[in-house]
């Protein structure tokens, strides 16, 4: 029998894989996927975000997504991608927006740009589930930036992720992403000071760690 599965590597949120056969041991073979993309969850707001790397028609790699966010809930802090452009629809509920210095209500049917080295956030402006679909061109590192970030998320017992973790994803993904506060400025001096205890501590051995590199390869890509 084929079944449907998302598979989870403890609080990281791996490839979904459809259209699976079972081995005999009943586990699914990681190895092997048919239509395949990557799904994150976020336990604390209840977003969803499923993302597939593609080639558009002039070559370029860019990453596909669709997603969800329960009604009034928050998406992101205010964030910026440097070198990536978000443009997409609403297919269900509402989006509110902050783009910079204006917010924008978005409805269904109605489409948003969230432009390159602008910051933003989004959210649920409204009562029903609110469903969007869209892509970022070109496809840079914000699939393996989000799967990181849920990942630390999701780790949290409380509603603050582990500033060791968080931390270090940011740096890594400092030239292409970023969070609006702390100032970067303030960035710059502060995450370094906070890796170098998180390695004195111990919280970066191995790779079986929050938001690790090597947990988060980002979305497979549709050839």
């Amino acid at each position: 029998m084929r079944r449907q599965e998302t598979i989870w590597f403890n609080t990281t949120c791996w490839v979904y894989k459809r259209d699976r056969p079972r081995g005999q041991n009943g586990n699914p073979d990681l190895e092997e996927s048919v239509d395949n993309f990557l799904q994150l969850e976020n336990r604390k707001t209840g977003e969803i975000l499923r993302m597939r790397r593609m080639r558009d028609s002039e070559g370029q790699t860019i990453l596909a997504l669709d997603g969800s966010l329960p009604p009034r809930a928050d998406g992101p802090p205010l964030h910026v991608h440097f070198h990536e452009r978000e443009e997409g629809i609403v297919k269900a509920g509402t989006l509110g927006a902050q783009v910079g210095n204006e917010k924008i209500i978005v409805k269904t049917g109605g489409t948003v740009v969230l432009p390159a080295g602008i910051v933003h956030k989004w959210w649920n402006a409204g009562d029903d589930l609110l469903e969007f679909s869209g892509r970022t061109i070109p496809a840079v590192d914000l699939d393996r930036y989000l799967q990181a970030v849920f990942a630390v998320v999701n780790a949290s017992p409380s509603d603050r992720p582990s500033i060791f973790y968080i931390a270090h994803v940011a740096w890594r993904h400092r030239h292409t992403q970023a969070l609006a506060m702390p100032p970067r400025a303030i960035q710059r001096v502060m995450f370094p000071l906070i890796i170098f205890v998180g390695r004195v501590l111990g919280k970066y051995r191995g790779d079986n760690w929050p938001g690790s590199p090597a947990s988060c390869p980002g979305a497979p890509e549709q050839l």
